[in-house]
Order: C-alpha cells, then sequence, then structure tokens
C-alpha cells in the first residue's frame, strides 16, 4: 500500500498549491462575496466534482497517455502556463479588482453556480499538473496496486483542498469586510496574487517534468 511519506508529500503539495491564488479561488471568492456564502458553498461542490473527474481519470491511468505523448504534454504545460499569465495581468493591470473588493456580479441560479465551479476546476491548470506530474511521482509500482494507490493518493489532495478551500468561502466575507475602505491593502493583496500566479506561471513553463506512466 502507500507509504506515509508518499500521503505527507501529497498533502503538502496539495497545500501549498490551494493556498497559491490560482482560479479556483478567485472564483469561490469572488462569488462568495457578491452573493453570499450559500452561493461559495454551492460553487464548491462544483469544485469539488471537478476533483472527481481529476481523481477517476488519475485511477484509470490517463496520465500515462502524457507519458508516452510528451507533445501533448508540453503543450497543455504551456496553455495551463498562457492562462496564468492572463490572471496574473488582470490581477495588477491599471483598473484591476482585487477578488475580495465588493462586487456587483448578477447573481447566478444554484445550477449555474455549480458548473461554473466545476468548469473552472477542470480547466484549472494548477489542478491538471497536479494529477498529470505531481501524484504520480508519489506512485510506487512495487507495492502494487497502482490504481489503489492513485485513488488514496488523489483522495488526500481532494480532502486537502476542499477543507482549504471551505474555510476561504466562509471567511471571504469577513476578509472583504476587512478590506472594504482600504484602498492600499486591495492593491496590495492585488499585487501579491499577480506576483504569485505569475511566478507559478514561469515555474510552470520552464518544467522539464514529465508524467510518468501510472
Amino acid at each position: 500500500m502507500i507509504e506515509i511519506a508518499a500521503v505527507l508529500g501529497v498533502a503538502a503539495a496539495a497545500l501549498g498549491m490551494v493556498l497559491t491564488p490560482g482560479p479556483n479561488m478567485m472564483y469561490l471568492v469572488s462569488r462568495t462575496v457578491s452573493q453570499g456564502r450559500r452561493a461559495g458553498l454551492v460553487s464548491l461542490a462544483g469544485v469539488a466534482a471537478g476533483f472527481g473527474v481529476y481523481l477517476a481519470a488519475a485511477t484509470a491511468g490517463i496520465t500515462a497517455v502524457f507519458a508516452v505523448v510528451p507533445g501533448l504534454y508540453l503543450a497543455v504545460k504551456l496553455a495551463g502556463a498562457a492562462y496564468l499569465l492572463w490572471l496574473a495581468w488582470q490581477a495588477v493591470r491599471p483598473g484591476g479588482v482585487s477578488v475580495f473588493a465588493p462586487s456587483t456580479l448578477p447573481a447566478d441560479p444554484v445550477r449555474r453556480l455549480f458548473t461554473m465551479g466545476f468548469v473552472t476546476n477542470l480547466l484549472n491548470p494548477k489542478i491538471a499538473i497536479m494529477y498529470m506530474a505531481l501524484i504520480p511521482q508519489f506512485v510506487a509500482p512495487e507495492r502494487g496496486q497502482v490504481w489503489l494507490q492513485s485513488l488514496c493518493l488523489g483522495a488526500v489532495q481532494i480532502a486537502v483542498a476542499l477543507t482549504v478551500n471551505g474555510l476561504i468561502v466562509l471567511g471571504a466575507d469577513g476578509i472583504s469586510g476587512f478590506l472594504t475602505g482600504r484602498p492600499l491593502w486591495l492593491r496590495t493583496q492585488r499585487w501579491v496574487m499577480g506576483s504569485m500566479l505569475g511566478g507559478i506561471a514561469v515555474m510552470l513553463a520552464t518544467d522539464r517534468a514529465r508524467p510518468t506512466p501510472a
């Protein structure tokens, strides 16, 4: 079965990923601030469903496709890096708005909230790389049942991500209230988020690691 070191390694990587600003955090926060905690939690349920798709793909050994077709993996990785760079620019550009700033987004129905959370997670390059390149590194074929190892390690990532994202949704209103009327703090938050997104994009584009067959 899987080693404790592998569980801790995936948990640490998942924690670092979820604490770093990205599409999931930006969508969940903006929707919570504009429409309330219930909307944020429904959106989080959609994000959870997206994790389920990635987990099923990893368990089925889909990452092996990227291991034998490196050009496809490179294309996905560069597309993800470009998307993160675009998000970084949206955060720091003149006139940009912090995700914690009060907004006037139109209220979405429950079905759309769930669907957008689901799609946002599916198109999240950070999660794609996590399942295509990172989690497979912790799978040890000599310990048997590769699919079960992938399932358990993926479950660890999902548990960490949903716990942290849930706390972010519950605290988004409070953070937004604190930042309201503090434009310097809002600008600082935008630049920190933009810098982190840009840094991840550069690391993603220059990373030479390749997924290994599961």
